[in-house]
């Protein structure tokens, strides 16, 4: 428990006040109970007092107010009334912890599993400002005992998770998800009502029983609901029992979600259906399947709704009537409808909820408000509680306050245990949660009432259930009438005990219902025999994608050739659309056009350049050159069109071809004209015979020679293994993907590696002339092209090989495109400014002017 313990120090987070005196506070907005009452020991309630709250927006520009809780529940109002009755009898025994007063504090956490864990931490650590000393630690054990709660599986589950690692106890009284008994993530977790393992197994054999291999389900869409059906479902597939359907619902749901799940069920061909449902949900779902007349149809439900005398006061088309499930075994507390009834403990516990409920309760207001238009009559506080019709006065549930009252009794017998209670109890033990739960593990006692409880090692109790039969009365009543029985401990045989009483099913008929499975697959489905089932009826599986099946009842699917891909109906095959970049659709359009534009653009600055080719601008730096770049840049940017289109033999090898030579020369180029202002200084200086090492000649054979190498790398790769089309049949698997395959990778890598090898030469060389005066310097921007060029040819790399099919190649068109305008736009426009707007600077007086160094 050491472990537990250092992670609650940790949550018992000290904050020091600026008053003199140090003080210890928890922090956020404390959470206050809705009911207290101080004791010696303090046990821990979380219950759903209200079912919703109220919606609030928020700006996100100051801390969220707290939940406003609304809609009072007075079933779980029922279910505290039960727990402050045992703790009121313990507090009153004799027997059990003389001398030691229980008390508690009961939280409202409105149905939200938010709030749930805000209260948890509530419980654990208490609200209270604690004053210590200087050097103390701000901890101390856990403020309650245990907790008893939460009501629903989904709140229990976060509240578990949170105090889990704590090993406070929790108990519940409702929560009965199979997963709850993971005691590897839920350790300090208990329970008095019985896992869902054994509900979803009780169903499942109740289905049996009665012959009915062909059903329906609707769960609810959380831990309790899919949890308890997974565990029907695989029973249901022992005992050679098939689902037709199987659909998640919550009471949030759109109602299209509600309209899907009423069409489903009238498609339907099965008779039963099997309602895994929360009470919430089930009510939900029950106003709508009577506005649409969904009778006839053979109810099986779980105990959340099956003994629940609301949801049978709901049924007024009588939908329901013939159901049968399983609920918790029938209970009575002597003196707890009496105690329920009584509004004394309440009033004298929370002034605001007594309020609440009695005008809840009666309709009614303590201060009515004249100006109002909702006339309601004003309370007296005389009222009589046992004489009004509500469910507050509903004792079906005793069932549920049984398992609370348990709950609260096994805290007390543990703790009659720990402190070594006899005539009197110790009160010098030094208690701590780990040896709270390992208590509460162990105890074993009978009620009152001669109910035993104890745990197994899950924390679960005994499990045993009542099998329950709807039966309408003469007056509209719907009567619960216990069936038989159902009790997992005994041998398999014997499990289920139905008792020969006459059962009424749906439609008040005597007869049991037939739901058997007789539906043939149509085309587009194949049967698929349940394996290992002695009578079962065959699932319709849809064929897989590119599979067919075009009769009835087919037994296997039949693949599609690699060129064909199966229909929506997996009927029929019909031939792939073949996909490829093609300059109809948009996205090669748009390529298309703006490698026009650049071919176009770049034509432009040729012809400025040529009109005013004798200026000292275009004559600097070798305009030779410039024009044969501006000649491989419109190469470039026309290299880009054979990559678009479907492709072919002399698209794919022209494609790569093409691209690898343009770049390569407009490379060249602009490697001499950086070596061209590099070895212009040098050759200035006296006694420097650079300039007949690179003169113009020298330059022609560099870009010649540079580019010769690049067309017998292709060369090598087209002779050996050049690009060629094909068809991709994995890449989509409903088309076919036309793309051209690089033949050998090593030929399409050793071009680009070319490309790079001479970009970054060239950027060597512009960086080291990056200095030079500006009449001579055209270095810097091309420096600042080649880093564009090599930021775009970098990036290009992952972006080519994650793109698939005809992407990747718009990919490549992208990268050509900008790397071509980087260079187009870096070198030769800053020129097109000075010829066009600043002829003033197109002299040569002003380039010869300038002696400053320019630096990047």
């Amino acid at each position: 428990n050491e472990p537990g313990w250092a992670l609650l120090q940790l949550l018992l987070v000290a904050s020091v006040s600026h008053a003199e005196e140090p003080v210890c506070r928890r922090r956020g907005d404390p959470e206050n109970p809705l009911l207290f009452k101080n004791g010696d020991i303090i046990l821990g309630g979380m219950f759903s007092l209200h079912t919703s709250w109220k919606d609030r927006k928020d700006s996100y520009m100051s801390q969220p107010l707290p939940l406003q809780c609304i809609s009072l529940n007075f079933r779980d109002l029922q279910v505290v009334q039960a727990m402050l009755f045992a703790i009121e009898e313990i507090n009153n025994s004799t027997d059990l912890l003389p001398g030691i007063s229980v008390g508690y504090k009961i939280y409202d956490n409105c149905g939200s599993d938010a709030r749930s864990v805000g209260v948890t931490l509530a419980l654990a650590n208490g609200n209270e400002i604690v004053s210590v000393q200087s050097k103390t630690l701000c901890t101390r054990p856990a403020h309650v005992q245990a907790i008893i709660g939460a009501t629903s599986s989904s709140t229990t589950v976060a509240v578990a998770t949170v105090i889990g690692p704590f090993f406070v106890p929790v108990i519940s009284h409702f929560a009965t998800c199979a997963c709850l008994s993971d005691k590897t993530k839920y350790p300090s977790f208990l329970r008095t009502i019985p896992s869902d393992y054994y509900q979803s197994r009780a169903l499942a054999h109740l289905v049996k029983y009665f012959g009915w291999t062909w059903v329906g389900a609707i769960r609810s869409n959380n831990e309790y609901g899919n949890n308890g059906m997974a565990t029907f479902t695989e029973s249901a597939q022992q005992l050679g029992i098939c689902l037709e359907y199987s659909v998640p619902f919550f009471r949030t749901d759109p109602y299209l979600k509600i309209q899907r799940i009423i069409d489903i069920i009238k498609a339907s061909t099965s008779k039963v259906i099997v309602g895994f449902l929360a009470r919430a949900d089930f009510n939900i779902l029950l106003q709508e399947f009577s506005y649409h007349n969904l009778s006839g149809y053979q109810w099986v439900g779980s105990e959340s709704w099956i003994f629940d005398s609301q949801t049978a006061e709901m049924d007024i088309h009588h939908i329901l009537d013939g159901a049968i499930g399983v609920s918790i075994p029938k209970a009575h507390i002597s003196g707890l409808r009496e105690f329920i009834l009584n509004e004394k403990p309440l009033n004298s516990s929370n002034n605001e909820l007594f309020i609440e409920f009695w005008e809840t309760l009666f309709n009614c207001k303590f201060k009515v408000i004249k100006s109002s238009s909702d006339i309601q009559r004003e309370c007296t506080g005389h009222e009589d509680v046992a004489g009004v019709q509500n469910s507050f006065i509903d004792m079906s549930l005793m069932p549920l306050f049984n398992n609370v009252y348990k709950a609260v009794y096994a805290v007390a017998h543990a703790f009659h245990n720990i402190l070594s209670c006899n005539k009197t109890c110790n009160r010098n033990v030094q208690l701590d949660p780990f040896m709270v739960l390992q208590h509460i593990r162990k105890i074993h006692f009978t009620t009152k009432e001669g109910d035993e409880v104890h745990f197994n090692e899950n924390g679960d109790p005994a499990a045993k259930y009542d099998i329950i039969n709807w039966q309408p009365r003469e007056n509209g009543i719907v009567e619960f009438v216990t069936v038989g029985l159902y009790d997992p401990s005994l041998v398999p045989e014997k499990q289920l005990n139905l008792q020969n009483k006459s059962l009424i099913w749906a439609r008040n008929s005597k007869q049991v219902p037939v739901s058997l499975c007789n539906e043939k697959c149509p085309p587009g489905t194949r049967k698929v025999l349940q394996k290992g089932r002695p009578v079962c009826c065959y699932d319709c599986i849809r064929c897989s994608e590119g599979e067919i099946s075009n009769i009835t009842d087919s037994v296997t699917c039949l693949r599609c050739l690699p060129e064909f891909w199966s229909n929506e109906r997996r009927d029929a095959c019909i031939k792939k659309e073949a996909v490829f970049l093609s300059y109809e659709e948009i996205m090669g359009a748009l390529l298309t056009a703006i490698s026009l534009f650049g071919a176009h653009m770049t034509i432009g600055v040729i012809l400025i350049f040529f009109k005013y080719r004798k200026t000292p601008i275009v004559r600097a730096n070798n305009s030779e050159l410039s024009f044969l770049l501006l000649f491989s840049l419109i190469l470039c940017f026309l290299c880009s069109l054979t990559f678009i289109g479907q492709p072919s033999d002399w698209s794919c090898m022209l494609r790569h071809v093409a691209f690898g030579i343009t770049f390569v020369l407009c490379i060249s180029c602009l490697l001499g004209k950086t070596m061209v202002v590099l070895m212009a200084f040098r050759a200035t200086r006296p006694g420097s015979n650079v300039k007949k090492w690179f003169g113009q000649t020298q330059q022609r054979l560099c870009v010649t020679g540079f580019t010769l190498i690049q067309i017998n790398i292709c060369i090598i790769w087209l002779t050996t293994s050049p690009p060629f089309p094909f068809k991709n049949f994995k890449e989509i698997k409903e088309k076919i993907t036309l793309e051209c395959a690089l033949g050998s990778a090593v030929g399409f890598w050793a071009v680009l590696g070319y490309i790079g090898l001479l970009a970054i030469l060239c950027f060597i060389f512009a960086f080291l002339a990056r200095k030079l005066p500006d009449n001579f310097n055209e270095a810097k921007f091309i420096t600042f092209s080649m880093l564009i060029f090599c930021a775009v040819w970098i990036t290009f790399i992952p972006a080519y090989i994650s793109s698939p099919g005809k992407f990747s190649v718009a990919v490549e068109i992208f990268a050509i495109l900008a790397s071509s305008f980087g260079l187009l736009i870096c070198i030769f426009i800053p020129k097109c400014y000075i010829i066009l707007l600043k002829p003033e600077k197109n002299t040569k007086k002003y380039m010869m002017g300038k002696k400053a160094p320019n630096s990047l």
